[in-house]
């Protein structure tokens, strides 16, 4: 499958900076089942100082002092080639339990296998995990165990923007029952590495198709999880969507939670302020080089009065809600 993706981000800033900084991560890194095919990243040029792009599309930006509700654009555009996943079995042997528990293993996939940030076992949690029922899963094999978390936390939650941001902790979703893929990834990872299963939390691109069931929003990065099971190394798991990672699935980076990959980072160098909106286009191609008809999108719309930020959120302003 060939995959034309456009992502379009913009900052309007309402204060005067002496200098800002943004790092971007908008690019499908190379290697397992995708291959780039092409990448462009276009600036607003009134404000570009210096830009730097390696083959990865990684980014650093340098600006120039913006002045109050001055807008700034970035857009990031690709073309990635996917295959299908290597079909796996239904289940494996309950020896696998055994192992996961080799020192090695553990050793290998530490940063993937202890709470980190979002990603944690807490009261909430464990509640879910008892009302459901999942700790019986335990008595299967791991990989029929990951397969009812997946759909365990696809049934019980509901897709909602609104009610968590990218700072919320996994408890905002649990009690309200709603969320977005970011929360679902985060409490499957928490499931996962509370019985001793490595996870990491994969951001990127889905290829969204209604007709398959998928309840992501199609103008939005999506994220879901992968769990190392050593009879087949990394296995992907949506449980936004219920499915398998598959050809649709395009991984920009890999991480212990959201904190680790955030779709842009920055700083500031004197008192600003700014307000992010991120539109997000996903095709699919017919040819190597994407048509002007598949890379057309929506440019956010941003309107209302910009308020004065604490540092708080100042620190959380330049990242994206999935």
């Amino acid at each position: 499958m060939l995959l034309d993706i456009r992502h379009l981000t913009q900052y309007h800033y309402a204060a005067p900076v002496r200098e800002s900084v943004i790092e971007l991560w908008v690019q499908p890194q190379k290697g397992g089942r995708q291959r780039l095919i092409s990448f462009e990243l276009e600036i607003d040029p009134s404000v570009q100082l210096f830009s730097y792009a390696d083959a990865f599309g990684n980014a650093v930006y340098h600006f120039d002092v913006p002045q109050p509700h001055e807008r700034l654009t970035i857009q990031a555009r690709s073309a990635v080639e996917t295959d299908p996943a290597e079909p796996i079995p239904l289940s494996l042997d309950l020896g696998e339990w055994d192992r996961l528990n080799s020192e090695f293993l553990r050793g290998e996939c530490f940063d993937y296998l202890h709470p980190h940030g979002f990603a944690r076992s807490i009261q909430a949690l464990e509640a879910f995990i008892k009302d459901h029922g999942l700790d019986q899963m335990r008595a299967h094999d791991p990989l029929t165990a990951m397969r009812a978390v997946c759909e365990t936390v696809y049934r019980a939650l509901d897709y909602q923007h609104g009610i968590s941001k990218a700072d919320s902790p996994i408890e905002l979703a649990l009690v309200a029952g709603q969320g977005v893929c970011q929360d679902f990834a985060h409490i499957m990872i928490g499931i996962c590495r509370s019985w001793g299963i490595p996870a990491r939390y994969v951001s990127g691109y889905l290829f969204t198709d209604p007709t398959q069931g998928d309840r992501s929003d199609p103008d939005m990065t999506h994220a879901w999880v992968e769990v190392f099971l050593p009879s087949l190394r990394w296995v992907g798991f949506d449980p936004t969507n219920n499915v398998m990672a598959g050809e649709r699935h395009v991984v920009v980076a890999v991480g212990r939670d959201y904190s680790d990959m955030p779709p842009s980072r920055g700083v500031y160098k004197g008192d600003a302020d700014s307000a992010l909106t991120v539109a997000v286009s996903v095709r699919q191609a017919r040819h190597a080089t994407a048509e002007a008809e598949f890379m057309r999108t929506a440019r956010p719309a941003f309107s209302g009065p910009i308020r004065r930020r604490s540092p708080h959120e100042l620190s959380q302003q330049m990242q994206q809600q999935q």
